[in-house]
């Protein structure tokens, strides 16, 4: 494969490449590439509007970080030279899913620490990450750019509470946040300032994905290298380069708005399912494209609706509201998966391929994802850097947690029964989508479950399914699930462990956190008109619960 940057093949059906012609169009009358690329905010409001001018600092922050490489480098050598073995970073949403794709695909370079990624209120995940590093020997890398989101902070009180060394700790956060504020009290070894102007689901070139990276040992110079070679190629004005409706290649030269003008014209046509199919070298990507898709677009009851992780099946087994997009690595090719994808665009799935070099290349597609992305907020019409639905479930865990302390007591949070569940799920099908949203301890067994689980939920009715880890999902698909089309049945899963751990300075423990965050989310839904069941899974082991759950929804539909 040639070091040019790999093209991004589309395969569209012809009833559908009408309306992606006319988007481009639009795009090119709209100059839209060009404005895009001199941070034109008025592309996605009127001049003043809220959380746009602010919030485009991620076009060009992958140059300005190539001047911090050296810094970070050194940073991270005297990380290693100290005797620090494991690095645990404590953070939620933005702040974490790049740094856990960068984790997961590149691992730790010889010499230097892992990396564990927390971003967890589940007592049992805590203390697995506590049982798994020497404290003594690891650093504890507190990241949130608000410097206020409960989740870290409260992980940050744990561990100082087992250390309290401000030579163990380190920060990522926006200049004047509480977060810097603490840091500094607490003599923090380090404290990296982030950008302002950038959100935190645009934030993985900053320091909140950089620093992570840099301290595993990853080339960042190269990743922002790519980033920023992504940036040169990819916004060229699209007038030059837009295919006739139902031709197979887009160009590179124009990937980042054809692909947000083609997503946005899909989405508007009735394929806003966007289905990710990624390569194995590249584990956790979905988590942050999802986030990404759809904390940006998922609002005023329209958007695009991101699938990660979800089992690959036959062209029958879905809908005609189905997007798939295809990232294959190159350099570990998976014939397999190939035929698969192919058999979906042979049957009239519209594709998107965006073939990838693996983990060395995600400088690129993080920022190629990023333009597409922005492009298809203004394809819809929409702001893709707010998220004016978030704050609801973080009001509702808020009042949750006062109540909690008034009344020593969380509310009732009682289980659907069979005939509750086979009223949210017997008639789930297209445009409908099934989110299933876990407040349980991650791990591979119950990722197994889940993907069982959501497989029997499409043979029953072709719906499609999501699923998040909670408090996590709530900074990412939860905007999607309340400002998104009102199309989403929601099942929430609860599980606790035997043992909980404490929150210190906190008149609640971590149990109680995620189950607070648990019933403020699920009175939300409901207070919206969305329809939403619960099943609390019973028993030491929730893989094992929710497999005998899956038997019941099978029976049941």
């Amino acid at each position: 494969m040639s070091d040019a940057a790999p093209t991004v093949e589309a395969r569209i059906p012809a009833s559908l490449g009408a309306a992606i012609a006319e988007k481009l169009d639009r795009a090119a009358q709209a100059r839209v590439g060009k404005r895009v690329r001199d941070a034109d905010a008025t592309l996605w409001g009127p001049a003043g509007a809220g959380e746009i001018a602010n919030r485009l600092g991620w076009l060009t922050t992958a140059e300005r970080m190539l001047g911090q490489v050296d810094s970070l480098t050194a940073f991270a050598q005297r990380v290693r030279d100290d005797g620090v073995r494991d690095v645990v970073l404590l953070g939620m949403g933005g702040s974490s899913l790049a740094p856990e794709v960068l984790r997961r695909s590149f691992g730790s370079q010889p010499g230097y620490p892992r990396l564990h990624v927390l971003d967890s209120t589940d007592a049992a995940t805590i203390s697995a990450v506590e049982q798994s590093v020497d404290v003594e020997r690891t650093l504890f890398l507190v990241s949130s750019k608000s410097g206020g989101t409960i989740e870290p902070l409260s992980l940050f009180a744990h561990f100082w509470s087992l250390v309290g060394d401000g030579q163990s700790f380190a920060a990522i956060t926006d200049p004047g946040s509480g977060l810097q504020k603490l840091a500094r009290e607490h003599g923090f070894r380090e404290v990296f300032a982030g950008d302002p102007d950038i959100g935190g689901r645009y934030s993985a070139l900053s320091p909140f994905g950089i620093v992570p990276a840099a301290l595993i040992g990853v080339d960042i110079r190269s990743l922002l290298q790519g980033a920023a070679g992504a940036w040169q190629t990819a916004l060229r004005d699209v007038s030059a380069h837009a295919p006739a409706p139902d031709s197979p290649t887009p160009g590179e030269q124009s990937a980042g708005v054809w692909m947000g003008a083609a997503l946005s014209a899909l989405a508007q046509a009735g394929r806003d399912k966007l289905t990710f199919v990624i390569a194995d070298s590249l584990p956790g990507l979905g988590l942050w494209l999802e986030q990404l898709v759809a904390e940006s677009t998922g609002k005023r009851s329209t958007g695009i609706l991101p699938v990660a992780e979800e089992p690959v099946g036959e062209p029958g087994d879905y809908g005609e509201d189905r997007v798939f997009a295809y990232l294959p690595d190159a350099h570990a090719p998976d014939a397999e998966l190939d035929a698969q994808v192919e058999r979906l665009a042979a049957a009239g799935h519209p594709l998107l391929s965006i073939p990838t070099r693996g983990p060395a290349d995600l400088g690129r597609v993080f920022m190629l994802f990023e333009l597409a992305v922005a492009v298809a907020g203004w394809g819809l019409e929409i702001n893709p850097f707010d998220q004016p639905n978030v704050q609801q479930a973080k009001d509702a865990t808020k009042q949750v947690l006062a109540d909690y302390q008034a009344k020593h007591e969380l509310p009732a949070a009682p289980s659907a029964d069979g005939a509750a569940l086979k009223s949210l799920l017997g008639t789930a099908a297209p445009p409908a989508y099934v989110a299933i949203m876990g407040y349980v301890q991650p791990t591979p067994e119950f990722d197994a479950a889940i993907a069982e689980l959501r497989v029997a939920i499409r043979a029953a009715g072709k719906a499609t399914t999501t699923f998040g880890y909670g408090p996590r999902f709530l900074h990412s698909t939860g905007q999607f699930h309340k400002g998104g089309p009102p199309t989403g049945r929601f099942l929430q899963l609860l599980h606790d462990g035997p043992d909980d751990v404490d929150i210190p300075g906190a008149p609640y423990t971590f149990t109680t956190l995620k189950n607070a965050e648990a019933i403020g989310d699920f009175d939300t839904l409901r207070e919206l008109g969305l329809p939403a069941e619960r099943v609390r899974l019973s028993g030491d082991e929730a893989a094992g619960a929710l497999r005998e759950l899956t038997k019941t929804i099978e029976e049941a539909l």
